[in-house]
């Protein structure tokens, strides 16, 4: 995966060449103090509508949030106020007008899917410019898109291309899950297709496949193929009930991407890859309840040391846990057996 790869899949190049294919947007250019803000690590203190503030806690401070959050000393008193943007604010909330008051917040590449849970409709639904602070002062991926988005690519020692960043407002749409696929193409060929939600089963998927692979590979070869800048790269879609494709995401096509329910080691392997249909693509998609399984963004919910010691990815931090239970009972059973 090239450098050039990455900045070839930013929304501001594909958009355009698939615009019919794809959910209106809108793309607003990102100032650079708000992008300090966003990336300034403490408490997010957000200006409502009606001009209050409200401090929220960023998912990286320690400090506690409160309704009003003061500090203060024996003479003076300061508060925590909301930073303005009047400018940005006021073009924001044109845009959000005009796609319908409701919208699907991103940056040049990710939308910040590890932070619905800070929301409090738990959606990346958003109405106010507000709304989108708070989901991107809290997402990972969003601080990734900003701070070091070519940290995966091969080309290390060329420069890295330069980026404008920009605020991608999609008109919301209610999209059902199980309607979402991930699309891998190599050589401009399509290679594979995997359930975007794997983590669940949906029994139409398993009913529907030939209908539902054979859709999406007419899409490609209709609206998609030679279309793309690159000849290796990743494509989300969703069809709808009505059986129509629609384009949602372009990614490049190697490790920063994930590649759901197949390895990036068969992918890359270009050997054919194992599935159960004659032709076409491999198409993988959950089978059975029984294989359902977590979310991968529930350890954006969490502590990382308690992801790092349930999945064995720190050995320091689980011989150091280890230590700490051992000493823990060692000082339990001398409470129970008292020297006589």
């Amino acid at each position: 995966m090239k450098k050039e790869q990455v900045a070839h899949c930013q929304f501001s190049v594909w958009y355009p060449i698939f615009k019919k294919h794809t959910i209106k947007s809108l793309i607003l250019p990102l100032p650079q103090n708000v992008i300090d803000y966003l990336l300034d690590d403490g408490t997010l203190v957000v200006s409502g509508s009606d001009h209050n503030s409200q401090p929220i806690q960023s998912n990286n401070s320690d400090s506690d949030a409160e309704e009003d959050i003061q500090w203060s000393d024996d003479e003076t008193t300061a508060t925590a106020t909301a930073p303005e943007f009047p400018e940005f604010t006021s073009t924001v909330e044109e845009a959000i007008s005009a796609l319908g008051g409701r919208v699907f917040p991103k940056l040049n590449w990710s939308a910040p899917r590890d932070a619905n849970w800070i929301a409090l409709n738990s959606s990346l639904q958003c109405c106010s410019l507000s709304d989108i602070f708070l989901l991107f002062k809290s997402s990972d991926f969003v601080t990734h898109d900003l701070t070091q988005p070519f940290l995966q690519c091969s080309d290390q020692d060329s420069p890295d291309p330069v980026i404008s960043y920009e605020l991608v407002l999609r008109k919301w749409s209610e999209l059902i899950p199980g309607g979402e696929f991930r699309c891998f193409v190599k050589e401009n060929k399509l290679i594979a297709i995997s359930q975007r939600d794997y983590t669940q089963y949906y029994q139409h998927i398993l009913k529907q496949e030939e209908q539902i692979s054979q859709a999406i590979q007419d899409f490609f070869s209709q609206h998609v193929q030679y279309n793309f800048l690159d000849e290796d790269f990743v494509f989300d879609v969703y069809r709808d009930c009505q059986g129509r494709v629609w384009l949602i995401d372009l990614n490049p096509f190697g490790e920063v991407t994930d590649s759901l329910l197949f390895s990036w080691e068969e992918l890359m392997s270009g050997g054919e890859i194992p599935h159960q249909q004659q032709e076409g693509p491999a198409f993988r998609y959950t089978t059975s309840e029984v294989t359902v399984q977590p979310s991968p963004c529930l350890s954006y919910r969490i502590p990382r040391d308690f992801v790092d010691l349930s999945t064995g990815e720190d050995a320091y931090k689980l011989i150091d846990f280890l230590k700490l239970k051992k000493s823990q009972q060692e000082e339990s059973e001398e409470e129970e057996n008292p020297p006589q």
